[in-house]
């Protein structure tokens, strides 16, 4: 038995036995089923409602025409609803006081379900343009996704805030890159610049990283780069050779010194800024897929309950928003103004969010007992140092 279905099943089931409960469920949307006929029945059911149907707010039993009725309306947008259907859906309801919880269901899915499907779209995007040698597109779908997480937090009622998921939280295995030879070709280029114009590297130590390379050897030799560079010493193949070694990356196969060679040796002509921002380019899209990758195996995970995985998701985002600093700052335009938690006037007022989450009132923390004796007495001062013959005590070393 899929429990999604059977909270969707219920949730009507309750409103077609007691019309009254629409009221609790204010807070709940059509789009927020799974189902599309029960996406039709719930939107024909407030519909209804909203045309005072005698059947709500009736007096006895509920009228067989406030189930015709929805039946027939939500006819009109779905093929496949019948009323034997509709008298299925009450006999799956095992309480109908208990609709807000069951709605409660119903939203948490929906909330799974619409994280994951702009995480699918942020990934897809983001393979389009790493393709295409473009960034606009990730960069739209990550604030709307983004957006999307903050929304769906009000919605829930929690306070949208990055939270880092447990290790027990699994990821979805990353993919090799897209035209990875392409990329490694700009990356050797940008290192046989900058080792044969080491004045160049001026030009990007501000803003290019070694997680930029998607080659970890191409990384650590322009860690090397960065070492020379910051300590004022010379470059050239053999410092760099000799950065290398004393770093271990011939020890342990990350570097080999034929590949440096090669590197160093090749034609280090053209623009440092301009290879070092396609490095860059490739970079944050990659960083966007991964991070789609994360936040889709996040709303995956049935267990995750809808704050933690809305903190999660923003958590898993992070890496991206900083390579998109840094690729800001490397074009010269400022990032745009993050998306902030204040509350939005269109969305959902606290009663709705209240009867969303169901949530008992906790008991007031009882009060300490009140002391019958007299207070402790202050603790004495500390006695002030000892001052010498030749003047005030030198303060011991720590």
């Amino acid at each position: 038995m899929n429990p999604l279905l059977s909270a969707e099943q219920a949730v009507l089931g309750s409103v077609l036995l007691d019309p009254n409960q629409l009221s609790h469920l204010d807070w709940l949307a059509p789009d927020h089923f799974y189902r599309p006929v029960h996406q039709a029945l719930f939107g024909a059911l407030r519909k209804l409602r909203s045309d005072g149907h005698p059947g709500v707010g009736a007096d006895g039993p509920v009228p067989l025409s406030w189930v015709t009725d929805a039946v027939m309306e939500a006819g009109l947008h779905v093929r496949g609803l019948t009323a034997v259907y509709a008298h299925t859906l009450t006999q799956a309801c095992p309480r109908p006081e208990h609709a807000p919880v069951y709605g409660r269901m119903v939203l948490e899915g929906a909330i799974h379900r619409t994280v994951a499907q702009h995480a699918i779209r942020l990934h897809q995007v983001a393979r389009a343009d790493a393709l295409q040698g473009e960034v606009e597109g990730a960069l739209r779908s990550a604030d709307v996704l983004t957006g999307v997480l903050i929304d769906l937090a009000r919605r829930w009622g929690t306070d949208p805030r990055p939270v880092a998921p447990t290790a027990a939280l699994a990821t979805a295995p990353t993919p090799p890159p897209v035209r990875t030879d392409h990329v490694a070709e700009d990356e050797r280029f940008v290192l046989a610049v900058l080792a044969e114009q080491p004045r160049a590297m001026d030009e990007v130590v501000a803003w290019l990283r070694p997680a930029d390379f998607a080659d970890p050897g191409h990384g650590q030799l322009y860690r090397c780069l960065g070492a020379l560079h910051h300590r004022g010493e010379p470059i050239d193949r053999i410092t760099l050779l000799w950065e290398a070694q004393r770093r271990g990356l011939l020890a342990d196969g990350t570097l080999s010194g034929e590949q440096l060679t090669a590197i160093c040796d090749s034609v280090g002509a053209g623009s440092a800024e301009w290879l070092g921002e396609r490095v860059m380019r490739s970079s944050l899209t990659r960083t966007a897929a991964a991070s789609a990758r994360a936040v889709r195996a996040l709303a995956e995970n049935e267990a995750l309950v809808p704050g933690r995985l809305i903190n999660h998701a923003l958590h898993v985002l992070g890496p991206l928003d900083e390579v998109r600093a840094r690729w800001e700052t490397a074009n010269g335009s400022p990032a745009p103004k993050a998306p902030t938690s204040a509350p939005s006037p269109d969305g959902p007022p606290p009663a709705r969010v209240h009867a969303a989450l169901t949530r008992s009132t906790p008991h007031p923390a009882p009060s300490p007992p009140a002391r019958t004796g007299p207070l402790p007495a202050p603790a004495a001062a500390r006695p002030p140092s000892r001052a010498t013959s030749d003047g005030p005590q030198r303060p011991a070393h720590r």
